[in-house]
Formats: structure tokens, sequence, C-alpha cells
């Protein structure tokens, strides 16, 4: 047999110092680092490869540094149920407000870039707010990652691969966007969805539809391989998506041990006590000894918690995780902070539903139920017809638009949105004509006295445009939007904004039609209908109370001796109930329990001007400004506190005046943000 005519590759032995090729210092670590160059990635879960890779930017965390899930235990089996190798395609994660959910989300995003790269989508509820999340959270995930700047070309880069809401990395891309544009939502496929707080949604995307389902729809192309991760704080029950998709699921609840027994359980907030008034008191009753557990614990119980299945998914495929903020680290929200912040909300409905929806992560339940007329007609009070009382510190009406009458009804705003129904005026003839719209235009320019000695107009009217669009529009061109807002009603309740726009629509006067003529606002009418009923319920002080120095509760709807029947059968005419859609989900849906509505649509109209004069977000100086340009007596005309008048500010309508009666005359005075 011959000689073999080969060497032996330096590959496969030791590297012989008479080697031609590799005979030099280093080969030896030249090969080992070539060798471990072919080795397969570790497979990384999301948690993993998270405490590996991920550093928090002090621009996106209240505790920059490296990521740690051990800091929030509670969130590795949600992150490890979005690494490829988990059998789940949707994860539903219904939960409080900062609780680390959309860090997470972000690691997801992380991990996808650096690790299992596909195209990818992430919605946030509006594209202004992808824009935003984009810079705060996004740019900075990236930056302070090494892995994840190899992967993502520069901002700066020619080719634009790197742009706020499109982030394009070997293999694969992320697409941002909101849920308000349908065409960001079918602009790819996607096999991984994030869809962050899916409850502040639209009900439909540029009326294209649900834009959780235009969504999803890009990923079924994707089989069994794809990932869903809907995330959301609840709103309404029957109204809430996260809380539809939770429901569908297993529901699972982080279970933690009781250092005292050991037993088991989730927790919930009728197990956390304290003694009233002295919420530092605040400890956690556990349901096997009811012993105390003390808010030093909570380290130890949530490292050695775990998630447990409550219920049987209606898909297989589908996972969902609840938490409420009583699983807050140490360090984050307390139980104290939690039992202060519920003494807060007692009395206020709204501050209950914040805490209910932001704190336990739970629905909050809308009753809807009609106040019954007669023991409103019973609960009038007495004050000189068409006057305003000392409470109320500014004017706005409500105008429904018949087909035979225009119907007005003029309220009076106090601290905390009390209000007094001022005056109801009915103009007969339709909006053909122009009779009735120069009355209408009359009532614009109308004062009506003070308890305190003051004259005051209208600051803001706002007029449905569901009844001849183009009439109400002309009508609004010539008053001017500084004092009439043309509004629409849409239903459905918008946690984000009651009131949304203005926008800008096509207007027709004289025959001629005006390109972005009118200035339109849409009002979510089921959220101030729901207001107002709740408004109704509230208990009030008796008159001993009164007598002693009580108050009315923030949000009291006074109504006057002189209203009638009719007006309060009006007032109360429709009821919240529950139906089920053509999918079988629940939804909640206003609707008539007798033909005549007129009362409460205006009152729904005049509270959308007062959101849109900017009541609900005035700081305290702005009351207390409107206070002290009313509380002067009635022969003082010294000059207001602030937004005295420029030549400018005169020649717009005259919004929000305050005139006082002098012996020399009467003096004008208009704060600036009535106008």
């Amino acid at each position: 047999m011959s000689e073999p005519t080969s060497t032996s590759s330096p590959r496969s032995g030791s590297i012989s110092g008479d080697d031609p090729i590799l005979g030099f210092d280093g080969a030896d670590a030249l090969l080992r680092a070539w060798g471990g160059g072919l080795k397969p990635d570790p497979l990384l879960t999301v948690s993993e490869w998270a405490d590996r890779y991920r550093m928090l930017s002090s621009r996106a965390a209240a505790e920059p540094g490296r990521y740690r899930t051990k800091r929030t235990p509670y969130m590795k089996e949600i992150m490890d149920a979005l690494s490829p190798g988990h059998p789940a395609q949707r994860i539903v994660f219904m939960k409080a407000a900062q609780v680390g959910a959309t860090e997470s989300g972000n690691s997801f995003i992380g991990f996808v870039i650096h690790q299992a790269p596909g195209p990818m989508l992430a919605v946030q509820p509006t594209v202004e707010l992808a824009k935003r999340n984009s810079r705060q959270r996004i740019d900075p995930l990236i930056e302070e990652s090494a892995e994840l700047r190899a992967k993502v070309k520069p901002a700066r880069s020619r080719d634009a691969g790197n742009t706020m809401l499109s982030k394009e990395f070997s293999g694969g891309i992320l697409i941002m966007t909101g849920a308000n544009s349908a065409v960001g939502l079918r602009s790819t496929p996607a096999r991984y969805i994030f869809l962050d707080e899916v409850d502040a949604y639209p009900a439909s995307a540029d009326e294209e539809g649900d834009p959780v389902s235009l969504a999803e729809a890009r990923s079924l192309t994707f089989a069994h391989r794809r990932k869903v991760f809907l995330v959301s704080t609840p709103t309404i029950r029957g109204l809430s998506r996260i809380e539809r998709e939770f429901e569908a699921s297993d529901q699972r609840r982080f279970f933690v041990a009781c250092p005292h027994c050991g037993a088991s359980q989730w927790l919930k907030f009728e197990r956390l006590r304290w003694e009233k008034g002295k919420p530092e008191t605040a400890a956690y009753a556990c349901e096997g000894c009811d012993q105390p557990i003390a808010e030093h614990h909570k380290t130890a119980m949530l490292e050695a918690g775990e998630w447990r299945a409550t219920a049987t998914s209606a898909d297989p495929t589908t996972i969902g995780f609840h938490l409420s903020a009583l699983y807050s680290p140490v360090g984050w929200l307390s139980w104290e902070r939690i039992a202060r912040s519920w003494e807060a909300a007692q009395g206020s409905d709204e501050a209950i539903r914040a805490f209910r929806n932001t704190i336990l992560g739970e629905t909050w339940v809308e009753t809807g139920e009609a106040p019954d007329w007669r023991r409103l007609y019973d609960r009038r009070e007495r004050w000189p017809a068409g006057t305003l009382p000392r409470g109320g510190l500014f004017l706005t009406a409500g105008a429904d638009v018949q087909k035979d009458r225009i119907e007005v009804d003029v309220w009076a705003w106090g601290r905390g949105l009390e209000s007094w129904l001022v005056d109801h005026v009915v103009i007969d003839g339709g909006p053909e004509h122009a009779r009735s719209w120069d009355a209408l235009a009359a009532l614009l320019a109308r004062t009506w006295p003070h308890a305190r000695g003051a004259e005051m107009q209208i600051a803001r009217l706002a007029i449905d445009t569901g009844y001849e669009a183009p009439a109400v529009y002309g009508w609004a061109r010539r008053q001017g939007f500084a004092q009439v807002a043309p509004v629409k009603g849409v239903e459905g309740f918008n946690r984000a904004s009651p009131v949304s726009g203005p926008t800008w629509v096509d207007a027709t006067e004289g025959g001629r039609r005006i390109r972005r003529g009118a200035r339109l606002w849409t009002v979510a009418v089921s959220t101030f209908k729901a207001e107002t009923y709740r408004h109704l319920r509230l208990e009030r002080p008796t008159a001993e109370e009164l007598a002693a120095g009580a108050s009315f509760p923030p949000g009291t709807v006074h109504l006057p001796d002189w209203v009638d029947a009719e007006w309060l059968k009006q007032f109360v005419a429709e009821q919240l109930v529950t139906v089920k859609t053509k999918r079988g989900f629940a939804r909640l849906e206003w609707q008539k329990m007798r033909e005549r509505n007129e009362a409460l649509d205006t009152r729904v109209y005049a509270r959308a001007a007062a959101w849109i004069a900017g009541a609900d977000r005035w700081p305290e100086a702005r009351w207390r400004d409107l206070e002290a340009q009313l509380g002067a007596g009635a022969d003082d005309d010294a000059a207001p506190t602030t937004g005295a008048m420029t030549e400018e500010a005169a020649a717009e309508p005259s919004a929000g005046l305050i005139r006082r009666r002098a012996s020399r005359g009467r003096r004008v005075f208009r704060s600036s943000y009535l106008g």
C-alpha cells in the first residue's frame, strides 16, 4: 500500500511549529475563536436575554442600570411565554399600572431583534403615542445595548433603515404605529405583535374595523410561529378589550405563600387591612391563618411565587395573566400608599374608578341606571329664576337642532364641576328659517345676572351637527369658533379623552363649498351620560349639615324649581344596558326608554363645552381667578386680577364675559382662557 500523499489538516490535530501556514504565535487562540463562532447562539428565553443583555436608561426607567427579572419575579413566566420555544401563541396580560409590563414588552422587542429576527408590529393607542414611545423607550433600549446597536442601523444612515416609526435589522423590521391608523395596522405581515394599552384603542381604526383584529390579521400567515402580546390596564366592564380577552383565557393568578402558615393564595384587595385614617398600619391578612403579613415579607413571597391557571382557555394557544399593584415590589407602590389612595378616593366615583383600574387592575362596573324623575322633582331647589347662584363661575350651553325647533339649555359650572341649570330656551322654527339662527345668535349675546352682582355671558355653546350639518357649520362660522363649538356625538366610552379634536371639515355657504370651513369636535356621549347619572345619584348633605358649614360633593347637579315633569323625564330618558354582539361579546349601549331625550342631549353638549373650555384641566390658580373676579362688591369696578383685555382680544367674539354694574357705566372683564 502506498503512503498517503495528503498531510493532516491543522483543524484536526495540534499545530506544529513547522507548519508553514499556521505555525505562528497566537494561532491556537485564533482557531478557538473561529471554532466558537461556529457554535449556535444559546437558546435563551426572553427573561434570560433581558438579564444578560438589557440595560435600563435613566431616560426611560426609574431604576437605571442592568435589567433584573428578579426585581419583578412575576414577569418571568410572562416574558418566557413570548419566547419561540413556548407553545402559546397569544399572551394576554390584564394588569395594574406600573408593574413592569411595558418594560417586559420592550424586552420582547429587544429579544426579537437580537435572537429571533422577523417582522414585528408594535401598536400604541395613537400614532402620536407611538412616536413618543419610540423616542422615550425604544431608542434608549437600542442605544444602551451593544448587541442591539450592532443589529439596528444608525438613525442618520443614508438608507433610512432607522426612523422614528421603523427600525430595520438583519432578518426583520420593527414597525411602530397607532391603533387609530388603519394604514399602519395593515402595512406589513408580522410574526410578532405587541399591542400595548389595548383598552385605550379607538373602537375602529379609520372606520375600517377593530384595531386589535386588524393587527392580529397581519400574523395569521405565520401560523404556529406567531406571538401576539396583548397588554392593558382595564377600563369599563362590558367594554374592556383586555378583560374580554382575559376571560377567554386560562386566567392565571400569581400565588404566594404566607410567611406564617405557608398557605398559598393570590392577593385580593379586600384582605388588605388597616386602621381607619391610619394607612401606615396597612398589612395583608392571610386567608389561611388570618395573621397580618407585613410589607417586608413581600420580596421573599414574590421570589417563591408561581402562576396558576384558574380556568380553561377557549383557545388552547391563548394564555392570560392578571396582576394588581398589591404585588408591586418593595420600593415601588407600597401597601400604605394603596390604602392612602383608597381613602382619598372615597366620595368620588371617578377617583374610585381610577383606583380600580390602575391599582387593582380591574374593570369599573358602570350601572347606567336612570334615576327616578320623581325623586329629582322632589329635590328641586329654589333660587331666583334666570340667575347664577354664588357657586357658578362660568356658563356653557348645549343646543340640539330639531326639524321644527332648536332647544338650548344653559348650565353654570363651579369648582369640582358642580353645576346648576340656569335657563331652558326653545327657539321655534327649524334650521331652514333664518330667524331661528338669529334668535340663537341673540342668545350668545344675552347676559344672566350672578348672585354676586356680575352679568355673565355664555363662555361656550356646543351645538349638535347631527341634523342639517351644513346649516350648523354656516351659522357657527358667522359667530366665530371661539364661542361656538359644532360637535358630533359618537357612541362608546373613550377613556383617553371624552372629547377629541377639533378637526377641520368642509362647509357650504350660499351654495359655495368652503374647504376646511368649520371646526368639528367629536364627543363620546356615553362618557358624559354616565357621568351625569353618577352625579345625580350623589348623596347630599342635609339642611342641618349645610347650616353647620357642610358643602355639596363635587359634581352635584342642582335643578331649579321651575323645571317641569316633562323636562325631567327627558333628562333621564336613557338607560345603559348590556347587549351581545354578533360575535357573542358583551357590549354596553345606551337605549331610550322614551322617545324624547333633548334635555339629556343638551346637558351632554353643555358638559362637552365645559371640557372644550378647559374646565377639566384648569389649575387651582384659574379657579381662584374666576372667584376673585366675581368676589368684588356690586359697585366695585376695580381691574380684574388677570386676563385684562387687549385690542386684539376685544376684537374676538365676547365669550365668557363678566360685566359688573357700576355707577359710572359697565366695565367688561374677560378671562383669556374662556375666550
